[in-house]
Order: structure tokens, then C-alpha cells, then sequence
């Protein structure tokens, strides 16, 4: 129920037990929606690789007449922000928010004819086959960036020009580890710098805490998510900061506390928890200034390309939910028909 077909890993019932429960199974083309629990998910039953599906009780399913709409296009105009937020507003909130088929029936659904139905959801398709192909080239990308990490930072594969032994030292040879601040009396909503938390920006501020670039890395909960940030800015008390020392890359090291298991290094049985002095205590390998400097220019352009793929991707995100908006409401027309789009209920 998260994508637009049914999918992932199910469980199964004899062909005997299905036909107990005919009322109940959903057949390619068919509309699934989920009636209780995380509500507004919508899919259609594909054709392979199973002839039919057995709906839940957590489900509900519409049977589309082909005649008069195309699945597809519902499936699109069900997921539209407006009909998503119509789900939402009609939801039962007493014990486990719900809606059921009667609320479902009563939905309203505006219809253009057949063939304009079918060019919507064709031009929204081929949006949504862009989106795919950039979702799996962001993540062959990731992949190869992560394989060249591996291979970098581990002294492994080495860039041309480089030779000679890395050195084993301690990460407080390399930096120092600081505290972030309380910000209480910093934070301004005008501020020219960002107050950072483990999870991000939560703040803006007029004082920096550091002005040079620096490894963030969790004090307290999120302890594996290392920052890296080039700016001035302020910390929280539950935000490490780190002073480079001379002669280092501070982007280097920030790829190289990509590549530590934070989670090994927890101290607390409670909420994870790390100590500046376990993180200075840590050994790592690593290469003199010029070789540092050379593998986070490396690694550095991988990011930036993998950054302008997510912007693009998160603009086609923005310009389908705006055509879907045109089109499904009949603002903008694809084919000119002299038949207006019907009124129509499932």
C-alpha cells in the first residue's frame, strides 16, 4: 500500500479458503484502500504475478466500471492533495481513526470522458516513470559514492600522485571536541546563523558558537548522524562540535565519522550517549594534508552531483503534484471534447 501497486511480502490462503471469501478478493484493476490505521494510502491490485488478492479487514476495495472510469486515473485522482485531504476530514476519530465504505461511496469524483481520463493518467504515468528513473539513478549513485568511501578513506585505492603510509592516529590528534550551548538566550527569528541539533536546523541565531569549519556529531540520541558544516554556527548541549587542528581537512574528517560505527561507542543504557573523550580516543588511519584535501574534493563532487539529481527529482515531485492539480480538476484540458466532465460517485 505504499507505491502505486500492491506489493511487498505477503502471506497467503488456499484456493479453497479464497473461494470462502470471494466477496473479498480484489482483481487487477481493482482500487485498495486502507480503512483504519495510517489512512489516505490508495493502490491498484497489479496484474502479476497473482491472478487475484484477499483484502484485509484493515482495507477496503473498489471495483472500477470500465465503461465509465479508468482505474488509473483514479488511482491518481484519489492520491491528488485534494481528495487526500477530503479522506483525512472525513475520518472517524473515535479508538483507531477509520472511515469505512459508506464514507468511501459518498466521495465525489469528477469525470471527464473516457479518452481524456486515459491521456491524464498516461501523462501522469510518464511523470511518475521520470521519478522512478531518478529515484534509481540517485541511488546507484549513493551506492557508488559509499563504495568509493570504502576505498578512499581505507587507503585501499589511492588517487594518482599519492604513495606512502598512512598513519595510525588518535581523532584527538586530529581535532578537538566541544560542547554545544544552551540557546536559550541566542535565539533570534531574524538570526544570520543556524542553531543546530542532532536532527538539524531548529533556530536562527546573531551569535556564532564557531565560525571555522567543523564535524558535528551527537552528544546524546542521535549519535550516528554526523554534520559537517563550513559556516559560522551554534550548537545545542546535546551537539558536538569539533576545532580542526592545522594541517587537516575538515571535510575529510567528516567522511571518515561517516564511516565509524557511532553505535559501538555507545555509554548509556538509556538514551545513546557518547563522551568527547571516547571520540578523541579513537584511532583512525590517516593520510598527510595534500592526500586528505585531494579525497574530499573526490567525494565532495560526488555529493554535489547526488544533490542536484534530489533537486531535481523534488521539481518534478513539485511540478506533478501541480499538474495533477490542473488536470484532475479540468483547469487545464488535455483533449478538447465538446462533453463536460461528469459528476459521478464510486
Amino acid at each position: 500500500m505504499s507505491d502505486r501497486w500492491v506489493s511487498g511480502s505477503f502471506v497467503f490462503v488456499t484456493p479453497v479458503k479464497a473461494k470462502s471469501l470471494e466477496a473479498n478478493l480484489a482483481y487487477p484493476g481493482d482500487i485498495i484502500f486502507t480503512q483504519r490505521g495510517t489512512l489516505g494510502q490508495v493502490s491498484l491490485v497489479p496484474g502479476k504475478p497473482f491472478s487475484a488478492y484477499l483484502v484485509s479487514q484493515s482495507q477496503m476495495k473498489l471495483e472500477v466500471d470500465r465503461k465509465v472510469a479508468d482505474p488509473l486515473f483514479l488511482f491518481y485522482f484519489f492520491t491528488s492533495d485534494e481528495q487526500q485531504n477530503l479522506i483525512q476530514g472525513r475520518t472517524i476519530q473515535t479508538g483507531v481513526p477509520h472511515i469505512n465504505l459508506g464514507i468511501l461511496c459518498e466521495i465525489p469524483v469528477r469525470l471527464p470522458p473516457l479518452v481524456e481520463q486515459r491521456a491524464i493518467a498516461e501523462a501522469l504515468s510518464d511523470v511518475d516513470g521520470l521519478l522512478a528513473a531518478l529515484e534509481a539513478l540517485i541511488a546507484k549513485k549513493r551506492a557508488i559514492k559509499q563504495a568509493t568511501m570504502q576505498q578512499l578513506l581505507t587507503g585501499k585505492t589511492r588517487l594518482p600522485g599519492f604513495s606512502g603510509a598512512w598513519e595510525t592516529k588518535r581523532l584527538g590528534s586530529a581535532l578537538t571536541v566541544r560542547h554545544g550551548r544552551s540557546q536559550r538566550y541566542v535565539t533570534g527569528p531574524d538570526g544570520k546563523y543556524p542553531i543546530l541539533a542532532s536532527g538539524g536546523e531548529i533556530g536562527r541565531t546573531d551569535v556564532s558558537l564557531y565560525d571555522k569549519p567543523s564535524v558535528l556529531i551527537g552528544r546524546k540520541g542521535t549519535i550516528d548522524d554526523p554534520q559537517y558544516v563550513s559556516s559560522p554556527f551554534w550548537t545545542v548541549d546535546t551537539l558536538f562540535y569539533t576545532e580542526i587542528a592545522d594541517g587537516m581537512s575538515a571535510k575529510f574528517l567528516y567522511y571518515k565519522f561517516c564511516m565509524i560505527p557511532w553505535r559501538n561507542y555507545n555509554e548509556a543504557s538509556g538514551v545513546p550517549s557518547l563522551n568527547s573523550h571516547t571520540i578523541e580516543s579513537i584511532e583512525v588511519n590517516l593520510p598527510k594534508s595534500d592526500e586528505q584535501h585531494a579525497i574530499a574534493t573526490v567525494l565532495s563532487d560526488m555529493d554535489a552531483e547526488i544533490a542536484a539529481l534530489e533537486r531535481r527529482r523534488n521539481k518534478t515531485r513539485a511540478i506533478k503534484q501541480s499538474t495533477m492539480q490542473q488536470l484532475l480538476t479540468g483547469r487545464v484540458r488535455l483533449v478538447q471534447l465538446s462533453r463536460p466532465t461528469e459528476d459521478a460517485s464510486c
